[in-house]
């Protein structure tokens, strides 16, 4: 009796501690937050930058995430990935983010669920219509993958999933849980910027109007003020911009504004060049069925080798190719425009290996050159997007002939392969004026270096060369001549081309390095679909009944220690 009473004595006293242990663990706990990230590639740390940037909020923001409900496995990942990327920026940013899930497909009214669609739709969230099949049945249902950031009065779109051209469900999946972290920071980045940069489109040498470039303006002006300057020879046109946009110009730039720009590059300036290699009258083709692309005289060759690349003379034919509008119908008959492959128009490829281009879809270039790289010391070259294997080069003057319409075009004349069309150039960048002169007066030439305060070599900075200018145009709507959103053609079809742009404006432009983010890697382990499906039942049984068998041999087994217990 007595040692029983001992033993429950000393069984209560464990008890007791324990609980005492907890409770200071869940108190302590509830003050200090500690995460152990076991994963290999360290999924759920965040970046330096953006523990900065959480750790400078002042306010509430709140987040809307329309991803709740039923849906397939995908999504539910995708969920609670969010979930548990919000409880981080939440910890990290002293309670300052706050979220919700909401079922935007709740509502059993369908009229109401419609006008909640619309909403979001002109928010600016992109819906899935998803088919989900299983041994039982079929369903088909509209899901939100996105969410609503609000901060200080102002709210921004995110879309949640990230589409891409040619890519599996599991890897698109992938690459939005990739790009989480990025999405979100830049979200409150943008929301939380008091005074937004300058940046400004050249014009003065007729590159690309307001129109063609009107999709994309909207876009950067959530992030930056964007102007139109036309420098014609003033020391300061560009003074205080964070990076310019050089847009598809056609008539050639003189010494003078050329002296502004590589001024305005070695003082740090940010540079994205857009520019066609090749001029191809558009109007001619649709007239005479072909035309002659002949180079530009733009006076910026010797510029831009200097910087480290040269655009070549000739123009890029792929096999993997964007479409070109034609007629199909008869003389005489209602118009019927139908897509036909066009092979001057190649679908460049972007690279994984930049945070620029990461797990970003085609983009379509039209009438696009290629680049090489020359030796410019100390200069950094990055492509960041080329042809496919299968393209080929050809040198001005070029015939661009409807004729290449239709037909699937022989590969094994294709053999040019890879060929840059983008290059990111980093470093500190040498004066192509350093002994030259640019005006026809000697001493001129010195008092106006002087006034700007000449520089032989830059400080570090960057810029983006891309041997296609339509590659940030946007087409118009036919008929009304409203412009389509940068990157969809007129038959739907919605490329790389919006995220591209914004991309490299955005990594000029960012001082905080929130965009190295983007260049995280993670692997997802998903379930082998077909294993799953064959072997099925398999695990069914074994999930059924192996935990049940595991409980009564337990249950036996103590059962045999207590009777040799007691029976001793």
């Amino acid at each position: 009796m007595k040692k029983n009473g001992r033993n429950k004595k000393r069984d209560l006293s464990a008890l007791g501690l324990t609980i005492i242990i907890l409770i200071l663990l869940n108190f302590v706990g509830s003050f200090v937050f500690h995460r152990f990230d076991l994963t290999s590639e360290k999924r759920y740390t965040l970046s330096d930058a953006t523990k900065k940037l959480l750790s400078k909020l002042n306010d509430q923001v709140y987040v809307k995430v329309y991803l709740e409900g039923e849906f397939p496995a995908g999504f539910k990942l995708l969920r609670n990935e969010t979930k548990e990327m919000l409880d981080e920026f939440r910890r990290y940013s002293n309670d300052n983010v706050e979220y919700e899930f909401i079922n935007p497909s709740a509502n059993p009214d369908k009229q109401q669920q419609i006008e909640v669609f619309k909403q979001l739709k002109k928010k600016g969230l992109h819906g899935q219509r998803i088919e989900d099949t299983d041994e039982t049945k079929k369903t088909v249902q509209t899901v939100w993958p996105g969410a609503i950031v609000s901060y200080k009065g102002h709210e921004m779109a995110w879309n949640l999933l990230k589409t891409q051209t040619g890519k599996s469900a599991e890897s698109q999946l992938n690459s939005s849980i990739q790009g989480l972290e990025y999405e979100f920071a830049s979200c409150i980045r943008n929301l939380s910027v008091l005074m937004k940069p300058d940046i400004a489109f050249i014009e003065g040498q007729d590159e690309l109007d307001t129109l063609a470039v009107k999709d994309i303006t909207t876009a950067l002006e959530e992030f930056y003020v964007v102007k139109r300057v036309a420098i014609n020879e003033h020391l300061d046109a560009l003074k205080d911009l964070k990076a310019i946009i050089i847009a598809k110009p056609d008539s050639s730039f003189s010494e003078k504004d050329k002296f502004i720009i590589d001024q305005y590059i070695m003082k740090g300036g940010k540079v994205l060049w857009a520019i066609d290699p090749l001029y191809t009258s558009i109007d001619s083709i649709k007239k005479n069925q072909q035309t002659m692309a002949v180079p530009y005289d733009l006076n910026l060759d010797d510029l831009l080798f200097k910087y480290g690349v040269r655009i070549n003379q000739n123009l890029v034919l792929d096999v993997q190719c964007g479409a070109l509008p034609i007629n199909k119908a008869m003389r005489g008959d209602a118009p019927n425009i139908v897509p036909a492959p066009w092979i001057f128009f190649p679908l460049a490829a972007p690279s994984d290996a930049h945070p620029i281009t990461k797990n970003l879809d085609v983009v379509k270039m039209e009438y696009a050159g290629s680049i090489d790289t020359v030796g410019a010391k100390g200069i950094k070259k990055t492509i960041l997007l080329q042809s496919s294997k299968y393209s080929k080069t050809i040198m001005a003057p070029v015939r661009v002939d409807l004729n290449y319409l239709g037909g699937q075009p022989d590969e094994t004349k294709f053999q040019d392969s890879y060929r840059p069309l983008a290059v990111l150039l980093e470093g500190k960048f040498k004066s192509i004026f350093e002994n030259r002169p640019f005006l026809p007066n000697q001493q001129m030439d010195e008092e106006f270096k002087k006034q700007i305060g000449f520089q032989t070599s830059g400080v570090d900075t960057k810029m983006i060369v891309i041997s296609d200018g339509d590659i940030i145009k946007n087409d118009l709507l036919p008929g009304s001549g409203k412009p389509l959103p940068l990157g969809m053609d007129r038959f739907g079809q919605t490329y790389g081309n919006k995220n591209f742009i914004m991309n490299c404006i955005n990594y000029l432009c960012d001082d905080s390095g929130l965009i190295s983010v983007r260049s995280r890697e993670l692997t997802l382990r998903l379930l082998d679909k077909k294993k799953v499906k064959n072997e099925r039942l398999k695990w069914e049984l074994i999930n059924t009944f192996v935990p049940l068998l595991l409980i009564i041999l337990f249950g036996l087994i103590q059962n045999w220690r207590r009777k040799r217990k007691y029976a001793n």
